[in-house]
C-alpha cells in the first residue's frame, strides 16, 4: 500500500529542512569532553589525582604528602561511579596556569619536616609513585629516555632515589609545557567554558570570527631543586619569581630529611601546535604492537577457519549419512538397526533426560546471558568511539548500567530454560531470584575482602560504605525487579519442545578408559589460545597504567572466541554422544567454560614473570582477588555460550531421528 498523497508536501518539507538544518551545522567529536576555548589571560587550575604506583596498586590521596594547598581550600570534584570504583581521588590544586603567558611561578614552603612526613615521603618515593595531574581534563604527560628507547608515562614521581645511595631527593619544581591551538570561530563566540566543559555557544555580536585557544597538549618535566627557605618565605602563593634551572648535582637537589624546609615552584611555556582538539588524545593512545594484534587475530581465523571445515565435513558427512541411512529403513529394520548400531542414535530416550542440579545450571545460563550482553554491547559502544578516555570512569559506569538492565534477559533466559527442563513453571520464583544474586553475591564477596585489606591500609582505592549503599540499592531496585518481571516473561512463553520421549530407566553409560572431564578441561586451550594475545594487553593496560583503546582489535577478537566456544562445545558433545554419555548438559557447559581456569593460571603467570615490580603480599592479594572476579564472568560467558550452541545442536540433531 502506497503512501497517500497529502503526506507527501509535509515528508518533502521535512527532508527539506533536515538537509538545510545539517548544511548550517557543524561537526562535533563525539568522543571526548567539550571543547573549551580560552583567551588570553584566562586562569586555569590543574587538578590532582590520587598517587598511584604499579608496584603496590595501593592509590593514595595527593594530599596524604606535605604538598602545598589550594587557597580556598581542598575541594573535590564531582566523580561518577566508575572513577570511584577506580579509586580516582580528584581534587583541586594550586597550580595555576593563565593562558599563553609564559611564568616561573612560586607555590609555597612547607613546615620543617617531621618524622612521620619524611617517612611517609621516603616510602612513597621508595614504591614508586606517581603524582598524577590533570589540565583541561588531560592527563600530564612525562618522556623519559630508558636504554636509549624513549618512552612516555603520564605522570610524575613523588621523588628518586640515586643507585647506590640511601638518601631520597623529592620532586619540588615542575617545567609544564602546553601546547595550544589557536582557534577561530566562524560569527560564534563561547561564553562560560572553564574546567567543567559546560560552554554556551551564542552568534558575535559583530559577526566577526572569534578566536581562542584550545588546549591539546600537556606535559611535564620534573626536577628537584634546593631553595633558600629564607629567600622563598618572603614570597606569597603565585607570585612570580626568576627562572630556575634544573640542576645536574645531587648536592643542589631537595633532600628529604626531618627539620627540612621544602620550597614547591613551577614554570609554565605554552607553545603553539598544529594539532587538532578532537587530536589531542592520540598522543595518549599511541596503538603499540598492532602487528602482534593484527597476527593474533589471522592466526585465530587460520585456526577457527580450519577448525570448522573439519567439523562441518564430519557433521555432513557423518550425521547426515547416518540420517539418511536410518530414515530410509522400515520400523521393523529400524529397530534391528538399534541393536546393532552403536554411538549417539542409542541415546534417543536419555539425551534430554534432567541435569544434576537443573537449578544451579539454569541460574548460571541466565548470569552468563547478562554477563555476554554487557561485554558485548560495552565493546561495540567503545569500538565505535563512544567510550572515551577523557570521559575518566564511563567505560566502567557504562558496564555497570547494561548490567543492572540486561536483568529482564537474564531473568527471562532462566527461567524459560527451566520451564523447559522441568516442563512446568513451578519454582519460577526461586530461579529468578538465584538468577539476581548469583553473580552480584560472588562479586559482592570478593570486592568484599579486597575493600578491608584496602581500609587497613588507608588507601583511596576502598569503596567507602556510602557507595557500597548506593551499589547495593542500585541492584537491589534496578537489577532484582528486572529479573524478576523476565523471569514473569519467561513464565508466558512455551518451554522448548524436545523432539524426543525420555525413558523412565536411565541408560547405562559404558565405562571409559579416561574421565571425560578430562578432555572437557582441554578444550578450554582452544578458546584460550584466540584470548590470550589481547588479555596480555589488557592485564598490562589494568596494573601497569596503560591506555588500552584498541576496541576494534577488541571487539574481532570477542567475535572469534564466541565462535570458537561455539564449535568447541558442539565437537565435544557430539563426541560424548557417540560414546553413548548422555550426560552432556554440564559438560557442554564447562567445555567453553574451562577457558576461564586457563585466564586465571596465565593471571599468575603474569604476575610471577611480568609484573616483578608488585611488592608486598597485600598487592598480591588484591590482584589475585580481582583477577578471580574476572575469571568467574568469563567462565559464566563463554560456559553459556558453548552450552546453548550445544542445546541447539542436540535439539536439531534428535529433530531429524524418526521415532515411534
Amino acid at each position: 500500500m502506497g503512501l497517500s498523497s497529502s503526506r507527501w508536501p509535509s515528508i518533502r518539507r521535512a527532508f527539506v529542512f533536515f538537509v538545510l538544518f545539517a548544511h548550517y551545522c557543524n561537526g562535533f567529536y563525539l568522543p571526548g569532553s567539550y571543547m573549551h576555548t580560552y583567551s588570553k589571560n584566562d586562569e586555569i587550575y590543574a587538578k590532582v589525582n590520587s598517587l598511584t604506583s604499579i608496584e603496590t596498586e595501593l592509590p593514595f590521596s595527593y594530599y596524604s604528602l606535605p604538598y602545598c594547598k589550594p587557597r580556598g581550600g581542598i575541594k573535590k570534584s564531582a566523580e561518577n561511579l566508575g572513577e570511584l570504583l577506580m579509586g580516582d581521588h580528584i581534587d583541586n590544586s594550586p597550580y595555576r596556569f593563565r593562558m599563553n603567558v609564559n611564568e616561573t611561578v612560586y607555590l609555597c614552603t612547607t613546615s620543617p619536616l617531621n618524622e612521620n612526613e619524611v617517612k611517609l615521603l621516603k616510602q612513597r618515593t621508595r614504591d614508586l609513585y606517581q603524582v598524577n595531574m590533570i589540565l583541561d581534563n588531560l592527563p600530564a604527560m612525562r618522556y623519559a629516555q630508558q636504554n636509549g628507547v624513549n618512552i612516555q608515562w603520564t605522570g610524575f614521581p613523588v621523588g628518586y632515589t640515586p643507585p647506590n645511595s640511601n638518601d631520597d631527593y623529592i620532586i619540588n619544581h615542575l617545567k609544564f609545557r602546553v601546547l595550544i591551538h589557536e582557534y577561530e570561530g566562524s560569527g560564534v563566540e563561547i561564553i562560560g567554558t572553564g574546567e567543567e566543559g559546560m560552554g554556551v555557544i551564542s552568534e558575535a555580536d559583530d559577526k566577526k570570527k572569534a578566536s581562542g585557544f584550545e588546549i591539546v597538549g600537556f606535559e611535564v618535566f620534573p626536577c628537584s631543586v634546593t631553595h633558600d627557605p629564607e629567600v622563598m618565605l618572603k614570597l606569597h602563593l603565585h607570585e612570580n619569581t626568576s627562572p630556575i634551572s634544573c640542576p645536574g648535582e645531587l648536592d643542589k637537589s631537595q633532600i628529604i630529611r626531618e627539620q627540612e624546609r621544602v620550597s614547591f615552584t613551577y614554570e609554565v611555556e605554552f607553545v603553539k601546535s598544529d594539532i587538532r582538539w578532537p587530536s589531542r588524545w592520540d598522543a595518549y593512545l599511541k596503538m603499540e604492537g598492532a602487528r602482534v594484534h593484527w597476527f593474533s587475530i589471522l592466526n585465530s581465523l587460520m585456526v577457527i577457519t580450519f577448525l570448522a571445515g573439519i567439523v562441518f565435513v564430519i557433521f555432513l558427512r557423518t550425521v547426515r549419512r547416518d540420517l539418511t541411512k536410518y530414515e530410509e529403513l522400515d520400523k521393523e529394520a529400524q529397530a534391528q538397526m538399534n541393536e546393532e548400531l552403536s554411538g549417539w542414535k542409542l541415546v534417543v530416550g536419555d539425551v534430554f533426560r534432567e541435569p544434576e542440579c537443573s537449578k544451579l545450571l539454569c541460574v548460571m545460563v541466565g548470569d552468563g546471558v547478562q554477563i555476554t550482553g554487557m561485554a558485548v554491547v560495552t565493546i561495540v559502544f567503545a569500538a565505535f568511539g563512544f567510550m572515551s578516555p577523557a570521559s575518566r570512569g564511563m567505560l566502567l559506569t557504562g558496564m555497570i548500567v547494561l548490567y543492572l538492565f540486561l536483568g529482564i534477559a537474564a531473568g527471562y533466559v532462566g527461567v524459560h530454560m527451566w520451564r523447559t527442563i522441568k516442563g512446568t513453571s513451578e519454582g519460577w520464583r526461586s530461579v529468578a531470584w538465584s538468577v539476581a544474586c548469583f553473580f552480584p553475591g560472588i562479586a559482592f564477596a570478593i570486592l568484599t575482602v579486597l575493600n578491608f585489606i584496602l581500609w587497613a591500609n588507608n588507601s583511596t582505592g576502598a569503596i567507602p560504605i556510602s557507595l557500597y549503599f548506593v551499589l547495593f540499592s542500585l541492584w537491589f531496585c534496578i537489577s532484582v525487579p528486572l529479573t524478576l518481571l523476565g523471569g514473569f516473561f519467561g513464565t508466558r512463553t512455551e518451554g522448548i519442545q524436545y523432539p524426543v520421549r525420555t525413558n523412565q530407566i536411565p541408560r547405562e553409560i559404558p565405562a571409559r578408559k579416561y574421565p571425560s572431564w578430562l578432555l572437557v578441561l582441554g578444550a578450554g586451550t582452544l578458546p584460550f589460545g584466540t584470548l590470550f594475545i589481547e588479555l596480555f594487553f589488557i592485564l598490562s593496560s589494568i596494573w601497569l597504567g596503560r591506555f588500552y583503546y584498541v576496541f576494534g582489535f577488541l571487539l574481532i577478537v570477542l567475535l572469534l572466541l564466541v565462535i570458537v566456544c561455539a564449535e568447541v562445545s558442539v565437537v565435544l558433545t557430539y563426541m560424548h554422544l557417540c560414546v553413548e554419555d548422555w550426560r552432556w548438559w554440564w559438560k557442554s557447559f564447562f567445555a567453553s567454560g574451562s577457558v576461564a581456569l586457563y585466564v586465571f593460571l596465565y593471571s599468575i603467570n603474569y604476575l610471577v614473570f611480568d609484573l616483578q615490580s608488585l611488592s608486598g603480599p597485600v598487592s598480591a592479594v588484591l590482584y589475585l582477588g580481582y583477577s578471580l572476579l574476572m575469571a568467574v564472568a568469563i567462565m559464566l560467558s563463554t560456559g553459556t555460550i558453548g552450552f546453548l550452541m550445544s542445546f541447539y545442536f542436540v535439539h536439531y540433531l534428535f529433530s531429524s531421528v524418526k521415532i515411534d
